[in-house]
């Protein structure tokens, strides 16, 4: 057998024990141990574990990186919402892309190999945001596959502007469409006419939802009941539902089983929800992050994504999934492996499920491949491990060299001895 690259000694989740991997023409033909193959390139990843890289299935790129142009004062959702809109009406198309490579470059040096982007359209941002980041797209196409998700932030049915634009989007090259019911004056109107046009141009739905710590301000059942009558099942997410972290555990069983039901899948954003949520407490701050690991157990499809980077929705980040579970797994307090598991899962395989995209090391899969310097994946969520390389299809896409550490030598020179 011949092969353009083997990577040996690499560990994967489903393996007991390391393996070889043989690609040929950017795909995986051979996973064994001790392969036996004439091949272009080979590697020892010397027992460290490999997995078709990280699945960062909510970001918000055209945002990202603004701190400096915005007043953070309360730490509210209301406050980053104003203060980001202010600043968009400025935003140049060369501006968000430089700004938006920016996180794309991290997020590839960090393992991500696939993104779901949201982007603003609005008679404010105007289409420059959605052009800058189709080049975006295009530019890194090499290392990583981006979806852009064509997405009304400021509400939709009083500007009707709004939905003429986003129907525009759809048209010229976003994959998706996306809504945020809190923040437009009629939700349930807002939830019906993006399913419009998500039916008039078949594409997926992302909705940001339910973005507070009020089991009573939900527009879930909405979404729940249109999945329904739209058919698209299997085909809508909601983000953030931070008011499932304000119910008790039976309530929010039931809801769950409702959410599995009509097919819809979850994203909780980390970083964000415990930064925006429980401002009007003054002390025992809630997290206000869903437990996404649980609703898994109640067949919810789930994910942890980034959100934002550098902006008044988030004002740290570095687009790192590896952190960003690392970080879950803390807030969650876990410690089993199996939860560690659905952690390391939720950025991975559960994430492609919600992108319907292509996933996972096995012979005639692509061959993208990153490598985590961690001997298996619990080890990896665990530690926040670093990455080590990465390839795209085959192709070598970054390196990350280890720290080195010079140790002092002691001088063993006596005095007048030289």
């Amino acid at each position: 057998m011949t092969a353009d690259l083997i990577l040996r000694n690499a560990q994967l989740a489903d393996q007991p024990r390391p393996v070889d991997i043989a690609v040929r023409d950017g795909r995986i033909i051979a996973i064994a141990a001790n392969i036996r193959c004439d091949a272009v390139t080979e590697e020892d990843i010397d027992g460290n574990c490999a997995f078709s890289g990280f699945v960062d299935s909510h970001v918000h790129l055209d945002k990202a990186c603004i701190l400096e142009r915005c007043t953070i004062c309360a730490g509210t959702l209301e406050e980053a919402v104003r203060e980001t809109a202010k600043a968009k009406a400025g935003f140049s198309e060369d501006d968000v892309f430089e700004r938006a490579s920016a996180v794309v470059r991290q997020a590839i040096v960090h393992g991500t190999t696939r993104m779901r982007t949201f982007v603003e359209i609005d008679p404010r941002a105007g289409m420059r945001s959605f052009e800058a980041i189709k080049r975006v797209r295009a530019r890194f196409k090499f290392a990583i596959d981006i979806q852009i998700c064509a997405f009304a932030q400021e509400g939709l049915t009083q500007e009707s502007e709004t939905e003429e634009m986003l129907d525009e989007a759809l048209r010229s090259g976003a994959d998706l469409i996306g809504g945020c019911p809190y923040t437009d004056p009629r939700p349930v109107e807002h939830i019906s006419r993006i399913f419009v046009l998500a039916r008039r141009h078949n594409v997926d739905v992302d909705f940001h939802l339910d973005f507070s710590l009020d089991p009573a301000r939900t527009d879930l059942p909405a979404v729940i009941d249109a999945t329904h009558a739209n058919g698209y099942g299997g085909r809508v997410t909601v983000g953030h539902v931070t008011n499932l972290s304000a119910i008790d555990p039976a309530a929010r069983s039931i809801i769950a089983r409702k959410i599995a039901a009509a097919g819809i899948a979850l994203t909780v954003l980390p970083a964000t929800d415990m930064f925006l949520m429980g401002r009007d407490q003054q002390f025992n701050i809630p997290r206000g992050v869903t437990p996404a690991h649980l609703l898994l157990k109640e067949g919810v499809q789930a994910a942890i994504a980034t959100n934002n980077v550098m902006n008044p929705f988030t004002p740290f980040g570095d687009a790192s999934l590896g952190r960003m579970a690392n970080l879950y797994a803390n807030v969650m307090q876990l410690s089993r492996d199996e939860d560690i598991d659905s952690v390391f899962h939720m950025v991975g395989g559960h994430a492609a499920r919600i992108m319907r995209a292509d996933y996972g090391l096995a012979v005639g899969a692509a061959a993208d491949i990153v490598i985590l310097d961690a001997p298996d994946h619990r080890s990896a969520v665990r530690s926040g491990a670093p990455t080590l390389a990465g390839w795209k299809a085959g192709r070598k896409t970054f390196v990350r060299s280890r720290p080195q550490i010079f140790e002092a030598v002691a001088d063993c020179t006596m005095p007048g001895t030289g």
